[in-house]
């Protein structure tokens, strides 16, 4: 049970509550009119089903293609683990202070407002293009079955469902996340047993493939194939660090959050590690019908069953992957309209976006974020693999920024925890991995930034350009300018000092 003040009696924490009206716990730093109409089975299927969209199911094709079998399986092992390190530093956090935007207000606090501010609006874009690139993914999807409607009629239709489950009941999002989460984790099961069936030639075309792709091109394009892997990979796992985000809106964080913290070995082992692996023993990275080839471009899962004679089952796993999309989208939705009620809250962001209506709606905050849909009518003039590229180059930049202040937001909270003489028994849920975790995240964060600057400046298969590389490497420009557009504001410090920063003015307190 969550309770406004802290106990006197409470053995897990003994600290004194905090003795001003200001610092008043009672609204935990949220005092907005978001509901608490999430539950610990909301959350979890939340983190279970979050990132599983088009990254996974088409970016896998550009994965595969790119840089081979061996170069897509490290690739993922890499970003997995770096999804999971951030997400033992975000159960720390979110359950002691879950407040909206969370990401936005640790790094104000723990790091500096300057960051904090970067990493709002970071968050916030990343959300916006993110909609757009899936929407884009469904249509392309849909190309499987008819190419009789246009692709601007489909962007249009799809625009409208994520709005209509973006416009409806927090709880009502929760339940529609927890139906599709539910299918998705479901199908992943059935698609990972059975390409190892079509492996091992019990397909009806009986042909045995085993490890015959990963014998004759474990790397297609050597050492900047596997690098050029990287970004795609880090685009397919964003949005796994929701649980953060919907912690303001769920009834007890410290039960829900760590349950769907610990749950999220699950999506990277089995959507991810035991997915690429499956699909690297049964799609041959040269075949023109890939997503990011000549031909159809076909989720590779999609090609796998074709391929093997089993049209069933690609027509269901096509069906799978345009609700992925969908829901994927809605989530980015969810996400971006919360992080523009914590700018506001900060006085970063006008302050209409931190209203929310009856029902728990941020209405101006959905407004804004649901027009990132309208990037997705570059599919009309542009193949779907091309705009994805773009999109998810993007996006892996802001997500890089985002985990790597994090993971500095998580090691600073610690140190500060500390230096203020409070043990770490007072936590009210610890991560084992403290404080390695965070570390190995955050380097690779500052590592794979240096790498897409490589990669913008010297593409994998075409000639360099200033054009390329704007379109690919923008965001990081965007980043650094808002940073020190906000130094310029802010000045001060360039770091919080931690000795004096107020740990209990926006925590949350539990018996």
């Amino acid at each position: 049970m969550v309770v406004s003040t802290p106990s006197p009696s409470s053995n897990e924490n003994s600290e004194k509550p905090p003795a001003s009206p200001a610092q008043n716990p009672n609204n935990h730093g949220a005092d907005t009119n978001l509901r608490r109409m999430l539950s610990t089975r909301h959350i979890t299927m939340i983190a279970l089903g979050s990132s599983i969209g088009l990254g996974v199911w088409l970016g896998s094709g550009t994965s595969l293609r790119n840089g081979g079998p061996a170069a897509m399986l490290i690739g993922y092992f890499l970003a997995g683990s770096m999804a999971w390190s951030v997400n033992q530093a975000i159960g720390e956090m979110a359950v002691l202070y879950p407040i909206p935007s969370a990401f936005v207000q640790w790094s104000s606090m723990f790091v500096c407002p300057s960051v904090g501010f970067a990493v709002g609006w970071a968050s916030w874009f990343g959300s916006f293009i993110n909609i757009a690139n899936e929407l884009q993914g469904a249509a392309t999807v849909l190309h499987f079955w008819t190419d009789r409607v246009p692709t601007a009629a489909w962007v249009s239709i799809f625009w409208v469902v994520i709005v209509l489950v973006n416009a409806w009941t927090v709880k009502f999002f929760g339940e529609v996340e927890v139906v599709s989460s539910t299918i998705k984790f479901g199908w992943m099961f059935i698609v990972v047993i059975s390409l190892i069936v079509v492996s091992a030639g019990g397909a009806p075309t009986h042909k045995t493939t085993g490890f015959e792709y990963w014998n004759a091109t474990p790397f297609t394009n050597g050492f900047k194939g596997f690098l050029n892997v990287m970004p795609t990979c880090i685009f397919a796992m964003s949005g796994s660090e929701l649980a953060a985000m919907a912690a303001a809106e769920t009834r007890d964080p410290r039960k829900s959050v760590p349950t769907a913290v610990r749950s999220i070995w699950m999506r990277l082992g089995l959507f991810y590690i035991l997915g690429a692996l499956a699909l690297s023993i049964t799609v041959s990275p040269q075949d023109p019908n890939l997503f990011g080839a000549d031909g159809s471009n076909n989720s590779p899962f999609v090609l796998a069953y074709q391929n093997a004679g089993i049209p069933v089952l690609a027509h269901m796993t096509n069906a799978v992957i345009f609700l992925s999309v969908l829901s994927s989208g809605s989530i980015s939705g969810f996400n971006g309209s919360r992080v523009l009620v914590g700018l506001s809250h900060l006085h970063i962001a006008p302050k209409i976006f931190s209203h929310a209506d009856s029902l728990g709606r941020p209405l101006a905050g959905l407004g804004i974020t649901l027009l990132g849909g309208s990037l997705a009518y570059l599919n009309v003039s542009n193949s779907g693999a091309e705009v994805f590229t773009w999109l998810s180059n993007l996006t892996s930049l802001f997500e890089l920024f985002k985990w790597g202040a994090l993971c500095a937001s998580h090691l600073r909270m610690r140190y500060a925890w500390r230096l203020q003489g409070r043990a770490d028994s007072e936590l009210p849920w610890r991560s084992g991995s403290y404080p390695y975790a965070s570390w190995w995240a955050l380097v690779w964060c500052v590592v794979l930034i240096v790498v897409e600057f490589y990669l913008a400046v010297w593409p994998l298969g075409r000639e360099a350009s200033a054009k390329y590389f704007f379109a690919n490497y923008v965001s990081a420009v965007l980043v650094v300018g808002v940073y020190f557009g906000a130094r310029v504001w802010y000045r001060g410090g360039w770091w919080v000092d931690l000795a004096v920063v107020d740990l209990d003015k926006k925590r949350r307190f539990y018996h």
